[in-house]
């Protein structure tokens, strides 16, 4: 990894529109997010492993429309690592208290990933302050993940999903990734771009140092060692009320427009093409397109 990776307050000053790195003490916690842009509140929402710079391609489009708020969550990037209160639920609520914090009562939420849990946590939980949701690529954590095998058929759908088991591990990943999580970042970013220059180096640098040592390999470990209680916790969530759009590719579409229409009254599901997982970088401009429709 390069040693001169450009902090989020150079980051966030090179795009286009505006954009600050900012801070706020909120729910408990320490939340670092980038804002930009001017009109309804927009907040993105990022995947593992990466930031809030996974945005970096479509902020500053977003921002000729709304007041965009790119988030590091829980544990993430610049924000704080606490011992606990990685359910997705609660890190919803770190959201909320985020939104209230900077004025907007009532906001539009986006995400990928992890984010896209928290995201539908947010609508799930705060409905009154839900305008719309966009999930991309991920739908919340539900039963299935528990079918996922630990040995795969030679007839399973590609990819194993292997990270899901590592990252549950107690106290083994730091050992073994401390100081090296760019051997994650490409492995994970190799099986899902089909361009893998759509993430350049520089780019896999910001997001290896953000994970880089054992505290932060330790934090990310605590969204999927949270998974059975979010499990739970959708169990008793009620169906969405608000606007939901998803964005999925592929094969993840064909099931993404079964499971997310069961989720909400009104749900639309569109493919992008030409992606897998990392669409908001490798198909930045569709997605910007969808998203300001959307929520415009």
């Amino acid at each position: 990894m390069g040693t001169n990776v450009p902090s989020d307050e150079e980051l966030a000053a090179s795009l286009e529109g505006g954009f600050t790195s900012e801070y706020a003490e909120v729910n408990g916690v320490r939340l670092h997010y980038v804002t930009g842009g001017q009109g309804e509140p927009l907040f993105l929402l990022p995947g593992w492993p990466e930031t809030w710079w996974e945005y970096r391609k479509v902020m500053p489009v977003l921002a000729e429309r709304f007041r965009v708020v790119a988030v590091d969550i829980r544990g993430m990037g610049g924000s704080s690592r606490p011992g606990s209160g990685y359910e997705k639920k609660s890190m919803a609520a770190d959201i909320r208290a985020l939104a209230e914090h900077l004025g907007h009562e009532r906001i539009n939420i986006a995400g990928h990933g992890i984010g896209a849990m928290v995201a539908f946590a947010y609508a799930a939980n705060h409905e009154a302050a839900t305008h719309r949701l966009a999930i991309i690529n991920t739908t919340h954590i539900d039963d299935s993940y528990q079918n996922f095998r630990l040995m795969p058929k030679p007839e399973d759908t590609p990819p194993h999903r292997w990270w899901l088991a590592f990252n549950i591990v107690p106290g083994f990943p730091e050992q073994a990734l401390a100081g090296r999580y760019r051997i994650m970042v490409d492995y994970m970013l190799g099986l899902s771009l089909v361009n893998p220059d759509a993430v350049l180096p520089a780019d896999r640098d910001v997001y290896a140092q953000a994970y880089d040592t054992p505290e932060a390999i330790r934090a990310s470990q605590g969204w999927f060692q949270a998974y059975q209680q979010d499990i739970d916790d959708f169990r008793g969530y009620n169906t969405l009320s608000m606007p939901v759009l998803g964005l999925a590719y592929g094969g993840f579409y064909d099931y993404m427009n079964r499971v997310l229409p069961t989720c909400g009254s009104d749900v639309r599901v569109v493919e992008v093409k030409n992606t897998r997982n990392y669409m908001v970088e490798e198909q930045p401009e569709t997605v910007a397109a969808e998203l300001t429709a959307f929520f415009g």
